[in-house]
């Protein structure tokens, strides 16, 4: 190698136990490793086999697996989130809490340059032990820690912030017409300060970034920009973004009965709607969603997750739900393909819960953007993207308890899809060029390469409790 070369890293990975931050560290992964980077993978041990077909280098990413220890009240052998529904999430934080003794025995072993994490807000001071520089990697947009956790970092630990206080954007948060509804303020109490793994969410995320080396993030100056200086500001840190990430494409094929399916219909003239693995609607709300789709008589393909209150999908359903939309409709249950179907020529308009992965991967496609964001930073999520930059339309809801109507979801869809809507055209015109600033030429290649050289540059937070 050229003596001027510089010298391939060796980074550490260290996720949430949650799909949704899993994949994009593991993307991350790739997109290092396609540089010659060495990763070290840290995960859950049967985890391991249902992300290797997402591995596109494994000569240089090594998956390390953790056995999670037993935690009272954790069904044995659950290691995400997936397994598990929302209440018992603390106790899957507490058994990745108690994997510190073989992170400890991996760091010590392995001796990586850097190390990446989200949530184990003890990692750092650990890592600085061996030698390791902390980077707090945040799967989220920064709109939503600017407003989320930058206030309730600032209030203290012990204080809790009031619903009025949620709906006020923070002191010196950058133009922007993002806040927050009355009904959201009201959730933001519940998810902030929970227990989760004997601490509360706050504190946990606010020591996370409190106690990195640098902080990092799935984004791009050309979608946040304004928030690099704000949050860097407020934690006194580094912030390097790796960009957005955008989805490779699949090797595989779409399903052929899908395929079949989906053919059958006009271009851009079907709706798809997905709201990630983890997101169960109260059944009323998933009934009148449905109702929702069927009122637009237009196509449809629902993948959803059977709502709570319902034991099958078939139970929750409208009734004469099935009969009524005949050949038009198609209500899934189980796992899709749904990177290959939102880029289906057919599918028009993408119905999403606002999870980041989701949204990226319809801005790189054709599909038009309806927001129904569900929880926690979707909220915030949905507000930038039809507020701030107005590249989708949000469904209305009730200010005081967030119930959508029927009326509410066709009116969005309808919306994005009319050509005569004058809202619509804004909103396709807006789409198109950030699809063009997205997939243009060296427009990854180019946050990454920055990425990289920043990284090398990171220092050890000598302030580090």
């Amino acid at each position: 190698m050229d003596d001027d070369q510089p010298s391939c890293l060796h980074i550490a990975m260290y996720p949430w136990f949650a799909y949704g931050h899993l994949s994009p560290f593991l993307s991350l992964s790739n997109k290092l490793a396609e540089r010659g980077h060495r990763i070290s993978f840290l995960l859950p041990d049967k985890t391991q086999a249902k992300l290797e077909f997402l591995n596109f280098h494994p000569n240089l990413i090594e998956f390390i697996p953790l056995i999670l220890p037993a935690i009272e009240g954790l069904p044995p052998g659950s290691e995400t989130t997936a397994e598990i529904p929302i209440d018992l999430h603390h106790l899957l934080m507490a058994a990745m809490d108690a994997t510190k003794p073989q992170v400890k025995t991996a760091l010590s072993k392995l001796k990586p340059d850097y190390i990446f994490y989200d949530f184990t807000h003890w990692l750092p001071r650990m890592a600085s032990k061996f030698g390791v520089k902390s980077v707090h990697y945040c799967t989220t947009s920064m709109a939503a820690i600017s407003y989320l956790l930058v206030p309730a970092t600032n209030k203290g630990i012990d204080t809790q912030i009031t619903e009025d206080e949620w709906m006020q954007r923070p002191p010196g948060f950058p133009p922007s017409s993002i806040r927050l509804h009355r009904h959201e303020a009201k959730a933001m109490n519940f998810i902030t300060y929970r227990d989760y793994g004997n601490i509360s969410f706050q504190e946990r995320l606010s020591l996370s970034f409190k106690n990195a080396d640098a902080l990092s993030f799935r984004s791009s100056r050309e979608l946040e920009g304004r928030f690099v200086d704000f949050i860097g500001d407020r934690y006194g840190k580094q912030v390097l973004l790796s960009g957005p990430l955008l989805p490779k494409p699949p090797s595989f094929k779409l399903e052929k009965k899908w395929d079949k399916w989906l053919n059958q219909f006009e271009p851009r003239s079907v709706i798809f709607c997905s709201f990630g693995s983890e997101c169960h609607l109260e059944k009323d709300q998933f009934q009148e969603l449905l109702l929702g789709f069927e009122l637009t008589d237009m196509p449809f393909f629902l993948a959803l997750k059977t709502p709570l209150g319902a034991l099958t999908m078939d139970e929750a359903l409208p009734r004469g739900y099935k009969e009524r939309i005949e050949d038009r409709g198609m209500v899934e249950n189980g796992w899709v393909q749904q990177q290959l179907i939102i880029a289906h020529p057919s599918v028009g308009c993408f119905v999403s819960h606002c999870g980041l992965s989701s949204v990226t991967e319809t801005l790189v496609n054709n599909p038009q953007l309806v927001l129904l964001p569900n929880a926690g930073d979707q909220y915030i999520i949905a507000r930038l993207l039809a507020e701030d930059l107005k590249v989708g339309v949000e469904v209305e809801k009730r200010e005081d308890n967030g119930w959508f109507t029927k009326e509410s979801i066709c009116k969005a869809i309808f919306t994005v899809m009319d050509d005569d809507n004058e809202i619509g055209k804004v909103v396709r015109e807006n789409r198109l060029k950030m699809k063009e600033l997205l997939v243009r030429d060296g427009f990854e290649d180019d946050y990454i390469t920055d990425f990289i050289e920043q990284l090398r540059d990171v220092d050890e937070d000598p302030f580090r409790d």
